[in-house]
């Protein structure tokens, strides 16, 4: 219940995050998604320099774009002819899109870790018991592999329920490795 809340929770926080996007002003995203870059190398004595401005593609060369001569005018040719211009277009919207999905799945994967560490053992003591959640490696290696793995089928039978049918193939899962692990470390023998 609580899962079903927190999840509703980031679902509607997502699609909010999602329209405060979307409605930005068209005007804004123009003016931050294209702009002209013109990378000046040093000349003379004057360090080199990077200029930005938002112009049409059309514009974009050194003239329109470097507006305060770095450099006195009758060198100002020279200079523009060494820099490089290039016109770049982005879309914010697609980036902000990106990051959204990509936090939102972070958060999902954080919920879920939650789940497993804090409300998964609590499901497990209640529904199976105390003394079956606790066994050590030494007495699971000792005895036969699939011992107690009718007992859980019997639990998953009598409660048809998914979360026994998991804990069931999870249970199995668990001796499976437990046996190899026995077999690679102890016989060392590698099973094929």
């Amino acid at each position: 219940m609580a899962a079903r809340t927190v999840l509703a929770a980031l679902l509607y926080s997502g699609a909010a995050l999602l329209l405060l996007v979307s409605a930005d002003d068209p005007v804004e995203k123009n003016n931050e998604d294209v702009r002209c870059k013109c990378i000046c190398p040093p000349y003379k004595d004057k360090p080199g320099h990077i200029y930005n401005k938002n112009i049409t593609q059309k514009d974009c060369n050194c003239y329109n774009v470097v507006t305060s001569h770095p450099v006195p005018e009758p060198d100002f040719e020279a200079y523009c002819l060494r820099c490089e211009c290039k016109y770049e277009e982005r879309s914010s919207v697609t980036i902000k899109v990106t990051i959204i999905i990509y936090l939102s799945i972070l958060g999902l994967l954080l919920l879920y870790m939650v789940y497993l560490t804090l409300v998964e053992p609590m499901l497990k003591r209640r529904l199976f018991g105390h003394s079956q959640l606790i066994q050590n490696d030494d007495d699971v290696g000792d005895q036969q592999p699939f011992a107690n793995a009718h007992d859980v089928l019997a639990h998953s039978r009598s409660r048809a329920n998914v979360l026994n049918k998991v804990e069931y193939a999870q249970q199995r899962w668990k001796l499976q490795v437990q046996e190899q692990r026995k077999s690679v470390f102890d016989r060392h023998v590698v099973l094929s």
